[in-house]
């Protein structure tokens, strides 16, 4: 079976932010903000539940190195990380890459919730977390 991320090559990657010996990353075809960006393995693997404990280090400080690059650059005012695990969840590549999405004050109407968006009325918590007495740990 061909995979995007196993065909692409580093010499001809016009996208391509970073490298490691096992990760690279590489600005998103289908960018949601300015500056998205993906963290993918090398090898091919398409779960972020098997990556073993060193690869975790080593995409971990490419994700770093990388938020650097795009602060430089474009200077977010806030980040979004991501991974779409399985077909359940939004994996249309069947090979593991972490999206590393910039944030900008005004890009949405409400932000609150960030990742908890996924699901449609689900990000904004807050009524509920006042009704449990948990107000004060909101911004």
């Amino acid at each position: 079976m061909k995979c995007f991320f196993c065909d692409i090559k580093s010499d001809t990657d016009d996208k391509r932010i970073l490298e490691t010996e096992s990760f690279f990353s590489r600005f998103d075809d289908f960018p949601i903000s300015r500056g998205h960006a993906e963290i993918v393995p090398k090898r091919h693997v398409e779960s972020f539940f098997t990556l073993t404990e060193p690869e975790l280090l080593e995409m971990y400080g490419l994700i770093v190195k990388t938020k650097t690059v795009i602060q430089e650059k474009f200077k977010p005012d806030g980040y979004n990380i991501g991974i779409n695990e399985g077909k359940a969840g939004g994996q249309t590549i069947n090979h593991l890459h972490i999206h590393l999405i910039p944030r900008y004050v005004g890009d949405v109407d409400n932000p609150r919730g960030g990742v908890r968006n996924v699901l449609q009325g689900k990000g904004d918590y807050s009524r509920e977390a006042e009704k449990l007495g948990r107000e004060e740990y909101l911004n």
